[in-house]
């Protein structure tokens, strides 16, 4: 039997590494060979989340050579693996858009506008009747908690919050006091260099013919990030000079009071003005009440630049 690779996307938050481990085990059960891998370096607050439920990070590959793959929280190739093109996808299971995926066969493609891959996954171990273990179910709510900022972003949705309930009770914690803890081991900025900043959460994005880079760094000090504005400033122009960026957009989320401020360089810089109706100060703005790039983000600047 030829073994099946699942992954996320690069740069792998809480919600990529948890959800091919849990895709691993879910298709295990089902007696299928599938290995979870990763695209990137595991973050500390995914690393708080591992290590609270006794569960080793998936190994790092670097490219794909034509294998067998199942891919969760993405679709999008820019965004997968190397060499994504030359493997068989045979199975997606994500939350986010639908953009720039092609496949030369039928696969088993499930997409839901949930707040969190977790939350469909969970689904799933009930439709096949398949057990959840407690470390499984703490490594879903993790991502829950991860990906709806504990249930304060706007992608959550009452089926997140329902899942956060049974999965809760499965993994034996109380969520709000765990989910706070985990959160605030993921938003120390000052151990971090630009680099990571820049690279802890960013996706690339086709928007018309732009091509942009949205970053996200989430933290309880904006202050603290942005008190190194001219070095990620020259970070993020290297970043874009190398890769061809017609826009690079830094959001830095303070995960207490659900705002966030953004840096935004790039011939495309205008754009963000135009998104969010606000006027960039120093290549800065505040936007209240954003946290969500997936639902707050992505859509405004793909309107404008599509």
């Amino acid at each position: 039997m030829t073994k099946i690779l699942t992954f996320g996307h690069q740069n792998p938050d809480t919600d990529t590494i948890t959800s091919a481990l849990v895709m691993q085990d879910l298709q295990t059960a089902a007696g299928k060979d599938v290995e979870a891998v990763r695209l990137g370096e595991v973050s500390a607050e995914t690393q708080y989340a591992l290590d609270q439920f006794n569960v080793a990070a998936p190994r790092l590959i670097d490219k794909i050579e034509g294998e067998q793959v199942i891919l969760v929280d993405h679709n999008e190739f820019q965004q997968s693996a190397p060499g994504i093109e030359s493997a068989t996808i045979l199975m997606v299971v994500d939350h986010h858009r639908i953009s720039n995926f092609e496949t030369a066969a039928p696969l088993y493609y499930r997409a839901e506008p949930v707040g969190c891959t977790a939350t469909i996954l969970n689904k799933m171990y009930k439709e096949n009747g398949i057990e959840i273990k407690p470390e499984i179910a703490g490594l879903m709510l993790s991502a829950i908690i991860s990906d709806t900022l504990l249930f304060k972003s706007p992608t959550c949705t009452a089926e997140d919050v329902q899942a956060a309930a049974e999965l809760e009770k499965i993994a034996g914690i109380t969520k709000e006091e765990y989910g706070l803890e985990m959160l605030k081991a993921g938003a120390s900025t000052a151990d971090k260099t630009v680099e990571e900043l820049l690279n802890i959460d960013a996706k690339s994005f086709s928007m018309g013919d732009k091509e942009v880079r949205v970053a996200q760094v989430n933290t309880v000090d904006i202050d603290e990030v942005f008190a190194r504005q001219e070095e990620l400033e020259n970070a993020i122009n290297a970043e874009t000079a190398q890769h061809g960026y017609d826009l690079f957009v830094l959001v830095v989320t303070d995960i207490i009071n659900s705002d966030s401020k953004v840096l935004a360089l790039g011939q495309e810089q205008a754009a963000v003005e135009q998104a969010f109706n606000v006027a960039l100060d120093k290549n800065t703005a505040l936007l209240k009440g954003v946290v969500s790039r997936k639902k707050q983000v992505v859509p405004q600047l793909t309107d404008v630049l599509s």
